[in-house]
C-alpha cells in the first residue's frame, strides 16, 4: 500500500467554510466544534429547503399552467417547457422501474442524515443540501401523484433539444452530485479533513 499524508483541516479552517468563534478555556474548546457543526448542518438544510420549495412551486406551475396546453418556447428550438409525466428517473431513465427509485430516492435521504453527524464543511453542506433537496421534490411526487402506492410519476417539463426532459430536483440532484466528484478530487471529507495520496 502506497504511503499517504492525510493532513487534519480543524473546522476553524478557512477551506471547509470561514471561521469558528470559540471562547478561551476547555469549554471553548469543547463547544467550538458542535457549534460549527450546527452551523454547517443549518446550510444543508437551509440548501434543501430552498431547493425543494422551487423544484415544487415549479411543478405546481407546470401542472396547472401548462399540463395540456401546447409547449412554451423558451430559445426558439433549443429549449422549450413542455410538461410530461415520467416513470422513470432522472431524464427518464429507467422506465417502469418507478418503486425503485423510490426506495432508492429514501435511501439518500437516510444516508445524508447520516452524514450531517460528522459535517464540518461548507461545500460539502451545499452538496447534500442539493442532493437532499432533489430527492425530497421527486420523492414527494412519487408519494402524492398518480398513481398513487408510492409509484407516481414524476412532473418534468425543461426540455432542451436534444435532449432528455427534467424538472429542478433533477438539476439539483446532478449539481450536488458534481459538487461532491469535486470535492473528492480536492481530498476534502465532509468531516472537515483534506487527504492527499
Amino acid at each position: 500500500m502506497t504511503e499517504a499524508e492525510r493532513i487534519i483541516i480543524t473546522p476553524d479552517d478557512d477551506t471547509t467554510g470561514g471561521t469558528e468563534e470559540s471562547a478561551p478555556g476547555a469549554a471553548g474548546a469543547t463547544e467550538g466544534p458542535a457549534a460549527g457543526r450546527r452551523r454547517r448542518v443549518t446550510v444543508l438544510i437551509g440548501v434543501a429547503a430552498f431547493a425543494y420549495l422551487l423544484d415544487l412551486l415549479s411543478k405546481i406551475w407546470v401542472v396547472t399552467s401548462l399540463e395540456n396546453h401546447a409547449p412554451i418556447s423558451v430559445f426558439g428550438h433549443y429549449l422549450r417547457f413542455d410538461a410530461i409525466r415520467n416513470a422513470g428517473a432522472a431524464f427518464g431513465l429507467g422506465q417502469g422501474m418507478t418503486i425503485v427509485f423510490t426506495v432508492i430516492a429514501a435511501g439518500v435521504i437516510v444516508v445524508i442524515a447520516r452524514l450531517s453527524r460528522r459535517l464540518y464543511s461548507v461545500p460539502w453542506a451545499i452538496a447534500l443540501g442539493l442532493l437532499l433537496g432533489g430527492a425530497f421534490g421527486n420523492l414527494t411526487d412519487r408519494v402524492f401523484r398518480a398513481p398513487g402506492g408510492f409509484q407516481g410519476r414524476v412532473v418534468d417539463f425543461i426540455a432542451p433539444a436534444h435532449f432528455a426532459v427534467f424538472n429542478l430536483a433533477d438539476s439539483a440532484i446532478t449539481c450536488g452530485g458534481v459538487l461532491i466528484v469535486l470535492l473528492s478530487f480536492r481530498g476534502i471529507d465532509p468531516d472537515g479533513t483534506r487527504h492527499r495520496d
